[in-house]
């Protein structure tokens, strides 16, 4: 331990690399991952030019979701512009649009660009929004005008569903990411620290002398993995802090709590890392199958999708790393604030993880040196 202690700290470089990529990662992510999609570029093709048609536009406009950046004469002029990159979605208003309605019979057609997914599910749900919108207060205004009844407003409809969003009830998206990032970033971290730890020994020539020593397996382990755990307990505590000072995202629930979680789920990721070590043969390998590893613990971790959505094959495979059990532990404690009774399956799911894992490592590296 005492060896890995001076090795580690003693590679000035390497350590402010440990402890500044995190926060540029943190940063990167937060900054890119924008969930809130604002003024999508709308080209309209309007061949009513009535005042229904332009009171339909001006409501696309208003809702802030769409930017209309030009005026075409026909709906392949619309596919046209979604083709060369020039809109995300385009509106295309038939010719008597305010006759039809008038007649309660009126179309239009939105278009969407598909090959973004989330810009396309963004424009799809808004336009949608928009339109019922737009069609309730139509018809609101027919009936006034008829004067089938008076003082008719949105509140006499028979139908008035109110929706109230918990933990996040402003839909800030950075709430949603920073938790996620903080699973993701110590699982990049974790990997990585120690998957070139037990096959540097082998590089550098140094494992033979460890064998003479009267030390054992598991004890090779802890050594090698304690400088880790105070790296990454560092890079904790300043990403959670950049993640609350800077990007305002709250942790409701207990910090001690939540840095004794986060301690648990560092060590299983640095058990994990240990693992790629013991069986890889070389540095390269180790670094090339720790970043398969990380890549498809993301994708089926529930870092950036939900695993209900998933095959259950794949949420087996998701079982096989940590993050899977810390995404909904982070959501529990920052978001919601919820206590640790309402989250020990996860928590409990965590340390088994850890047993095993160690466990796993310790018998690969003895098999390793038989």
């Amino acid at each position: 331990m005492q060896k890995e202690f001076i090795q580690t700290f003693r590679d000035k470089s390497t350590l402010m690399v440990y402890i500044i990529l995190p926060l540029l990662q943190l940063f990167l992510f937060a900054y890119a991952m924008n969930m809130n999609i604002e003024d999508m570029a709308l080209v309209v093709a309007d061949q009513s030019l009535d005042a229904e048609s332009r009171a339909y536009v001006e409501a696309m406009v208003n809702s802030t979701a769409f930017e209309v950046v030009d005026y075409v004469e026909s709906e392949a002029d619309v596919v046209a512009a979604i083709d060369a990159g020039e809109a995300e979605a385009g509106l295309y208003i038939p010719a008597a649009f305010g006759e039809h309605v008038a007649r309660g019979d009126a179309q239009a057609l939105f278009l969407v660009d598909g090959s973004e997914f989330f810009s396309a599910q963004s424009a799809y749900n808004n336009a949608r929004v928009i339109a019922t919108a737009h069609a309730t207060e139509v018809l609101l205004g027919k009936a006034a005008s008829a004067g089938l009844t008076a003082g008719l407003t949105e509140s006499s409809l028979p139908l008035d569903t109110r929706t109230r969003v918990l933990y996040n009830p402003n839909m800030t998206d950075l709430w949603f990411i920073i938790p996620s990032m903080v699973a993701l970033i110590l699982q990049i971290q974790t990997i990585n620290l120690t998957a070139s730890s037990v096959v540097r020994e082998r590089e550098v020539g140094t494992m033979e002398q460890l064998l003479v020593t009267p030390i054992r397996p598991g004890e090779l382990m802890l050594g090698k993995i304690t400088p880790h755990i105070i790296i990454a307990l560092i890079n904790t505590l300043s990403i959670v802090a950049v993640g609350i000072f800077w990007f305002g995202v709250p942790v409701k629930g207990n910090f001690g709590a939540f840095l004794a979680v986060c301690l648990l789920y560092i060590i299983s990721g640095l058990g994990l890392g240990l693992l790629i070590s013991t069986v890889s043969q070389n540095h390269k390998q180790a670094l090339q199958v720790g970043a398969l590893l990380m890549l498809v613990g993301t994708m089926l971790g529930g870092v950036i999708f939900p695993r209900y959505t998933m095959p259950t094959w794949s949420q087996w495979i998701g079982n096989l790393f940590p993050v899977t059990y810390f995404v909904p532990i982070v959501r529990g404690l920052m978001t919601k604030g919820v206590g640790l009774g309402a989250i020990h399956t996860y928590i409990t799911e965590l340390f088994l993880y850890i047993v095993v894992i160690m466990l796993i490592a310790t018998r690969a590296f003895k098999q390793g040196l038989d």
